[in-house]
């Protein structure tokens, strides 16, 4: 079994991408800034590391030692994206390490001119094959455990209401995080996947009133689909990053969510949606779980523990 390195461990990505990789039997080292970090009780983790994003020359003390890395690039990036994955790449191929898999948090085009961190994507892998490190690299489209955050869950659990800037007839196949956590481990074992990219997603593409259905469900009661506006979600969400984010970010942040909700509303390209087909005949291995399976499996109160932004 592998030692693989998970850059941003006290991050819901990065949690969900530990509890998979030990599950699978493989050892785990968590990265973060810190040196006691945050892991909310996991006991994933065989040892920690520092690492700091902003500081290049924390990369290869980082990874050492380890097989491979696991990469998720923040919400809150240091500068551009295509330059930090290669650095990490660089990195990681002059730490010795077999593989490299890297999930966008954001599907990949197949086509030029897209927008916002979507058009960014393409360079940035680009950036990261050049390296040399055996790559892998994952687009995932839409997170189930959004849901779960401060800009989401109190409502679903207090005024029975699904508060999101989708349009009614907006399709997205969300993903848990688990899911995608099982995509990244199932790469390490899989040598055709090595220089490969792909969009990965939920099993189902479901409207906003069949997410709604589920949560039904799943609460036993009606929860209603209750949209709002893209602007009044970018506030939502930079509210929910509380004091992680500098003041003079959250102006350009709020805008930049708006921007970016407008975009996947009206897109005829569909960012939210995967070829699921194309991606059960890739990774036959996963089992994806549907939104209701994800939602009765949480833990939904108040005080459940809820890193980054909830």
């Amino acid at each position: 079994m592998a030692l693989v390195s998970v850059v941003g461990a006290t991050g819901r990505q990065g949690l969900a991408q530990m509890r998979q990789l030990a599950a699978a039997g493989h050892k785990v080292r968590a990265l973060s800034r810190s040196e006691n970090p945050d892991l909310g009780g996991s006991n994933a983790a065989d040892e920690t590391r520092i690492i700091d994003l902003s500081d290049e020359s924390t990369f290869v003390p980082a990874l050492e030692g380890s097989d491979a890395v696991f990469y998720t690039h923040p919400l809150q990036s240091p500068g551009n994206r295509a330059e930090l994955v290669a650095k990490l790449g660089s990195a990681a191929l002059e730490a010795g390490l077999d593989r490299f898999v890297w999930n966008t948090s954001g599907w990949i085009p197949d086509q030029p001119g897209e927008a916002h961190s979507y058009g960014e994507n393409t360079p940035a892998i680009n950036a990261l094959f050049r390296t040399g490190i055996p790559a892998t690299v994952f687009g995932s489209v839409l997170f189930m455990d959004n849901l779960l955050t401060n800009w989401a869950r109190p409502f679903i659990v207090h005024e029975d209401r699904y508060v999101y800037a989708h349009k009614p007839h907006l399709t997205a196949n969300w993903i848990s995080l688990d899911d995608v956590g099982k995509c990244m481990t199932a790469a390490l074992a899989r040598p055709d996947l090595e220089g490969a990219w792909m969009n990965i997603g939920g099993p189902q593409a479901l409207k906003p009133t069949e997410v709604t259905e589920a949560l039904s469900r799943v609460f036993g009661r009606e929860i209603r689909y209750d949209p709002c506006t893209p602007e009044e979600f970018g506030a939502l969400l930079v509210d929910a990053l509380g004091d992680s984010m500098a003041e003079e970010e959250k102006q350009p942040m709020r805008d930049f969510i708006a921007s970016f909700y407008h975009y996947n509303n009206d897109s005829p390209t569909q960012p939210f949606l995967v070829n699921t087909d194309y991606m059960h005949r890739r990774l036959p291995e996963v089992e994806f779980e549907t939104l209701e399976q994800w939602a009765a499996r949480q833990d939904w109160s108040d005080d459940a523990h809820r890193p980054s932004a909830g």
